[in-house]
């Protein structure tokens, strides 16, 4: 019984995580294209079949699909996948041209294509913003107040009074920066900058490497310093503190982000920690029975991959399209068509190679592979 309901809460916890993050994000898209005049078609959450839709006033089929995998906004004459404009756009008169997709100006289609994402970093800052407002802004300078015996800060020499200035050269403004590293830098080499009694010093140390296990069995490896902050404090900032707050916040998950993609391409960090569906599913279903904020938490983190994954330039991605219109204004015209068709086999190669390998990582995550490995052949007899 309580297996069904894990399995309940991972399900219901990833629906009610990705649905309205798909939602917005698309929504995104629909906004945008209405400011500039473009004819909406078809505005899905999911893809494949239809299950229940309505036609609006302007047109535009607002409908449910059967894959809960994603979601889309058609707009008329909308671009094909390779490219090329639907060839009935060629029919249409100039006035109906121009409420196409295909008839506005490049930088038009880049703005409405770029909606999208930035949707979902404005969902975060938005999140974060209501948990500031709440909560206060948090103040902590990245000043150690104290430090753990035997840890890699106490072995490295940090003393308490050290003020953080820099680590392997980014600049320090928060301890809540220092915490953020920290967590995706096991066993890592740093070059710590400090100010200790108004001199400038260095500090090299490897950071200690901790195991954490959430209720879903989870298992994630971080970096610890092994410090505490001399002092935590939080303000009711008026409205331009918190969105400061909000706007630094989300730039430093994206720098965590970017740094856990350095570290893979580097081979600092295995590929076998990059996740699809199902393990945001245990993740969601995990934060569900955490309670209200801790998942609204991880959904601001998953709006904000899902915003920096649809800016990377594959084709099928919001990238590769606004990489083809940031191309098509410096030219003054589209890319050669047979270009375009290439750098499509080439995006579908790459996100089908990747869905597989995350789809792997993800059945590894529940002990799949280990429990196949272990049943000692197909013809074995218990």
């Amino acid at each position: 019984m309580n297996h069904a309901l894990t399995i309940l809460a991972m399900v219901g916890g990833f629906f009610a995580l990705i649905a309205p993050l798909v939602f917005l994000h698309e929504l995104g898209h629909y906004v945008v294209g209405r400011l500039f005049g473009v004819k909406v078609d078809a505005f899905s959450i999911g893809m494949g079949r239809e299950l229940f839709g309505w036609n609006d006033r302007h047109g535009t089929r607002w409908k449910v699909s059967a894959l809960p995998i994603g979601g889309f906004v058609k707009f008329a004459g909308d671009l094909g996948p390779a490219g090329e404009a639907d060839p009935a756009w060629l029919s249409l008169p100039p006035e109906e041209q121009a409420k196409t997709m295909h008839g506005r100006p490049a930088w038009q289609r880049f703005l409405i294509v770029a909606a999208g994402p930035f949707t979902n970093f404005l969902v975060a800052i938005v999140i974060y913003s209501g948990f500031f407002a709440a909560y206060g802004v948090p103040h902590t300078a990245p000043v150690v107040g104290s430090v753990i015996a035997g840890s890699s800060a106490d072995k490295g020499g940090l003393k308490p009074g050290d003020r953080i200035l820099s680590i392997d050269g980014r600049s320090i403004g928060t301890f809540d920066e220092i915490e953020l590293m920290m967590m995706i830098r096991p066993h890592a080499d740093l070059h710590i900058a400090i100010a200790r009694g108004g001199h400038d010093l260095t500090v090299d140390l490897v950071t200690d490497t901790i195991t954490q296990v959430d209720d879903a069995g989870n298992k994630v490896e971080g970096g610890q310093l092994g410090i505490y902050p001399a002092g935590l404090s939080y303000t009711r900032g008026n409205v331009g503190d918190i969105l400061t707050a909000s706007v630094l916040a989300v730039r430093d998950r994206v720098r965590m982000i970017t740094d856990i993609f350095g570290q893979i391409a580097h081979g600092q960090r295995s590929a076998r920690e990059l996740g699809g569906p199902l393990r945001i599913a245990q993740f969601s279903g995990a934060r569900v029975s955490l309670g209200f904020l801790p998942f609204i938490d991880l959904m601001a983190l998953i709006s904000i991959n899902l915003g920096f994954i649809n800016l990377l330039p594959i084709p099928l991605l919001d990238g590769g399209h606004l990489f083809f219109y940031l191309a098509e204004m410096v030219r003054r015209r589209p890319l050669p068509a047979k270009a375009q068709q290439w750098a499509f086999k080439s995006g579908v190669a790459v996100l089908l190679g990747f869905m597989m390998f995350v789809t792997a990582n993800d059945l590894g995550s529940l002990g799949l592979w280990r429990k196949l490995s272990g049943m000692g052949g197909w013809g074995q007899v218990d």
